[in-house]
């Protein structure tokens, strides 16, 4: 029997269109992905056991395939589009599987490592973290990547240009109360784990309440820039969504937004008519206690 996704409604309605998603939404620069699998302590490891949680589409699954090391991946999705469009990619070494974040039909200690891309604040939970811990080997490390474009980015990231900014504040302005990479609210889940006064380390003690994960978090991002013509662009931003979700006026009133912003003087264009599109690979990574 399929897994219930845990993705909240309007994420799994904003997430239907497989197809786009891995069409549109973009790859990650083959040195954060270096940098990444080094942090993670996998990279140069052969044959490397990696758990993938909301492997999605396989965008980052797909690197993972190509690698010298030869991993061996259980890839863990739960929704039935993503997970079908990334098996039918029939990519060697990887097993797809229906689950979820807090529910992995993994063993225990199973893996050298664990990675979430393009996903963890979907589930940044307690109860996830103790899934993770509990299919991965003492010591081994858990991570987090993610491709933010400027128009996505959080609120204190300074934009490249001034109409990647308009273009972020229409992002926050769509909020729906659902937590995504912006908000940043994902590495509270980290700093939950440390007891606020000393009678609490005692009850954690007796609990087997202790840190899961080491802090503080360890953090890198790679710049980069890409040049997109407008309909790219216009697939691209659809694949979010909180945008893919909208219909009648207000996709209209986004159309309109769109194609005024692209007019902004700042607009940096190619000989082809194509914009520059700036943005980072951010990643995380953290220790297996």
């Amino acid at each position: 029997m399929a897994s219930q996704s845990s993705l909240p409604e309007a994420a799994e309605e904003g997430f239907k269109d497989a197809a786009s998603y891995d069409a549109f939404r973009p790859s990650y620069p083959p040195e954060a992905v270096q940098a990444f699998l080094e942090k993670l302590k996998v990279a140069d490891l052969d044959e490397a056991k990696i758990v993938e949680i909301a492997s999605g589409t396989g965008k980052f699954t797909e690197l993972l395939a190509q690698r010298p090391e030869r991993f061996t991946v259980k890839a863990i999705e739960p929704h039935a589009g993503m997970r079908d469009k990334l098996a039918q990619k029939d990519l060697k070494g990887i097993e797809v599987i229906d689950g979820k974040a807090d529910k992995m039909p993994v063993g225990d200690e199973w893996g050298d490592a664990c990675i979430a891309a393009q996903a963890f604040h979907w589930f940044a939970t307690q109860e996830s973290l103790k899934e993770i811990e509990r299919v991965l080997r003492p010591g081994a490390v858990f991570g987090g990547i993610w491709n933010v474009e400027d128009y996505n980015k959080p609120k204190d990231w300074e934009a490249t240009t001034k109409w990647e900014q308009k273009l972020n504040d229409f992002v926050f302005s769509l909020d729906d109360g659902l937590p995504r990479f912006r908000h940043q609210k994902w590495k509270e889940v980290f700093d939950q784990q440390l007891p606020t006064n000393p009678v609490q380390v005692i009850k954690d003690t007796f609990t087997n309440s202790l840190p899961r994960f080491s802090l503080p978090l360890g953090e890198a991002n790679t710049k980069w820039t890409v040049w997109l013509s407008e309909e790219a662009l216009s697939s691209r931003l659809n694949t979010l969504s909180q945008i893919a979700v909208l219909k009648g006026d207000e996709r209209e009133a986004f159309v309109k937004l769109f194609k005024e912003i692209i007019r902004e003087d700042d607009v940096e264009r190619n000989e082809k008519g194509e914009i520059a599109v700036h943005g980072q690979t951010f990643f995380f990574w953290t220790d297996r206690l």
